[in-house]
């Protein structure tokens, strides 16, 4: 999940130079939504080990 975040996040950044505005608004959009995600899920992942191991 955190690699689909970084692609996104470099076709934002090619697209924002090239000048395609909405492509590049809407690529950091989702790789916004992927990299918080991937926040929740890890966190989640975290405290449920720390959970199991007592």
């Amino acid at each position: 999940m955190l690699y689909y975040a970084l692609v996104f996040l470099v076709i934002a950044i090619i697209a924002g130079i090239l000048g395609f505005g909405g492509i590049a608004g809407a690529s950091a959009g989702i790789a916004q939504v992927l990299f918080f995600l991937f926040l929740v899920l890890l966190v989640i992942s975290l405290v449920a080990g720390l959970i199991r191991r007592t």
